[in-house]
């Protein structure tokens, strides 16, 4: 399906405050950008990086006063995701370098601490793909989603602990538990097409079988029509807005449809 998504911010600063966004998908595997428009009111310089993780970064410094900040995108995406039930384990001797970091516990993913759950629930399960999708069925049946449980501080310990968040959440606990068993996982942020409520979204990624999966707690079954923007160890890689100085983010609105007829 091809979808069009959109992500709006205002903003207000007492004084210009340095800020890095990160709101710009690309093309990749599932995924191609067919069109894009970025635009901030008032207009100011912006430079645009790509950080260690492959993400699309803009940095500007932002003046006093109020701002706005479009960006919206049109993406085809896969309608389902790749589901390879027989994808196996990689040893950790034949990762690639680049995955090792994704095994490490992070700040928000103490995989050190929860490898005695992630054995419980996924350590009779043969290695590989399997256990990542054992491990996100028990996180769907056994962590309630529910708003105002959790805050930006939540860790993967305190929702296994609590069996209560949201999308970030679930999607912390299952890479803290993916990497317990010596799984690669990653965090991802972006769009999912008839998200109720619908906001920006997460979830996560394990590396098995050579390649990524996608998988996602929130949803009782794999679902497709999703528009990746940044990856990394956990949210605080890929936060959609990152400010040196007080800012104040006044109001976001997300929509996410498919692209209407021409």
């Amino acid at each position: 399906m091809i979808l069009e998504a959109c992500c709006q911010l205002a903003l207000e600063a007492a004084t210009p405050v340095p800020a890095i966004f990160m709101l710009r998908p690309r093309s990749g595997w599932g995924q191609w950008v067919m069109r894009e428009e970025y635009v901030i009111e008032p207009h100011l310089p912006m430079i645009e990086y790509t950080d260690d993780f492959g993400n699309l970064c803009q940095r500007a410094v932002l003046p006093a006063g109020h701002l706005s900040l479009l960006a919206s995108c049109v993406v085809d995406t896969a309608d389902r995701i790749d589901v390879q039930r027989d994808a196996a384990f990689v040893p950790i001797d034949l990762l690639p370098d680049p995955i090792l970091k994704f095994l490490l516990p992070s700040r928000y993913c103490q995989a050190d601490q929860l490898a005695d759950l992630a054995k419980s629930i996924a350590g009779n399960i043969p290695p590989g793909y399997g256990q990542a999708e054992t491990v996100t069925t028990w996180i769907h049946q056994n962590v309630t989603y529910r708003y105002g449980t959790s805050n930006a501080s939540t860790s993967a310990l305190e929702t296994a602990r609590s069996h209560a968040g949201v999308c970030r959440d679930m999607a912390h606990l299952g890479i803290a538990l993916c990497r317990a068993l010596n799984i690669p996982a990653r965090f991802v942020s972006g769009f999912l097409h008839e998200l109720d409520p619908m906001d920006l979204h997460a979830w996560f990624e394990a590396y098995v079988g050579t390649r990524w999966f996608t998988f996602d707690a929130t949803q009782a079954a794999p679902k497709g029509n999703r528009i990746a923007i940044a990856y990394g160890r956990d949210a605080a890689d890929v936060a959609l807005l990152t400010q040196f100085g007080p800012l104040n983010l006044r109001e976001i609105r997300v929509s996410v449809g498919p692209r209407a007829a021409a």
